[in-house]
């Protein structure tokens, strides 16, 4: 960070570090009373290269607020999710203090990550998980990719050679069979005044019936209800897909819709709000959003579903995606049981004729 306070009980205890002619470039500290000397100073470092153009190509002195903006004008407002990422990376790059990016190093994220580490181990109630530290990382990371990739940036990542934490893999929770039918009555016994829980219940049923997610359902429009089908296309990979649908589903919906044009009037807010709190107590924390997706998947593959099919009812683009569903098909690793030392069954594989799993 530029300017920071080294909490040094000095009488000066603010510190302007900065680099006039960039990353590789001379470094240049100077200690100050208060932080707006330090902030003054720094401008007038800066300033006192600009004004010399006899120097060559005036360094880059943008400081990543700036380049979050041209993030945003160049790729970020294409992006289904693209405000919601800009406001997590205002975040990040408000807690680093938004540091003059030609300046910015691993060195800096990596001591930043340890001192916040450090900061919310002292507290009782926060806590930054691995998975969130990697989240942070990649919308960073990817700034600066994106902005290398349309020309924007002048210089390296300087986070591509920091590597994400690994984490154990979380095993997805989804609904059991007994449980679907009272979770659909605790959520439809729910009494609100401002919303409709017949409507959230009848999305309920849209997403375990088609594994789509809440705000694809709630957001369906009557011309995307066709006989036996939906066709979702408010969609987070932006590809249109359909999905067919039973009858008796499909007349629950034409008989709920709320006009010609809608089928739900809900918001999202309401619909994940009672959604979750409808749901198993064995349901983990951060799981609620896609559990029903989650439930669709699993219990597919339970019955012996397609791998590939399910690919391309969830909308994945890559099928490592719908890799993770893999284990819950009756035939997965299926060798292990005939194949293993202990048993050592294979001659019965052979003769059933098993070979081919």
């Amino acid at each position: 960070m530029s300017v920071r306070n080294l909490k040094d009980n000095s009488k000066k205890p603010w510190l302007c570090e900065c680099y006039p002619s960039g990353r590789s470039g001379k470094r240049v500290r100077k200690r100050f009373a208060t932080k707006g000397e330090a902030a003054a100073y720094e401008k007038f470092i800066m300033r006192e290269v600009n004004d010399k153009p006899w120097m060559g190509d005036k360094p880059d002195h943008r400081r990543m607020s700036e380049l979050l903006e041209v993030w945003w004008n160049t790729h970020g407002h294409t992006l289904a999710s693209g405000k919601k990422m800009y406001g997590k990376i205002s975040q990040i790059i408000g807690d680093l203090g938004d540091p003059i990016a030609s300046t910015f190093s691993a060195r800096q994220y990596l001591d930043f990550r340890a001192h916040r580490l450090n900061q919310l181990r002292k507290s009782d109630t926060l806590e930054l998980s691995p998975a969130t530290q990697n989240n942070q990382l990649a919308l960073l990371g990817g700034l600066f990719n994106r902005l290398i990739k349309y020309k924007q940036w002048n210089f390296p990542n300087p986070l591509a050679e920091i590597e994400p934490i690994r984490t154990q893999q979380r095993e997805l929770a989804y609904l059991h069979e007994e449980d679907i039918p009272v979770f659909l009555e605790e959520l439809g016994s729910i009494v609100a005044r401002s919303v409709s829980i017949s409507q959230i219940v009848l999305i309920a049923k849209i997403c375990l019936a088609t594994g789509s997610r809440i705000e694809e359902a709630l957001t369906l429009k009557c011309s995307q209800v066709s006989k036996y089908k939906l066709t979702f296309s408010n969609t987070k990979g932006k590809r249109v897909r359909s999905v067919p649908i039973s009858e008796s589903l499909y007349n629950e919906i034409l008989d709920n819709a709320v006009s010609g044009h809608d089928v739900f009037s809900t918001n999202y807010g309401s619909a994940h709000r009672h959604i979750k709190r409808s749901l198993p107590p064995y349901v983990p924390d951060g799981q609620a959003t896609h559990i029903l997706r989650h439930t669709f998947a699993t219990h597919f593959m339970i019955n012996g579903g397609d791998i590939l099919i399910l690919q391309r009812i969830l909308g994945h683009q890559k099928i490592e995606q719908t890799m993770v569903y893999a284990h819950f098909s009756p035939d997965h690793l299926i060798q292990a049981v005939y194949l293993n030392p202990l048993e050592n069954r294979a001659k019965e594989w052979r003769q059933n004729g098993d070979t081919h799993y």
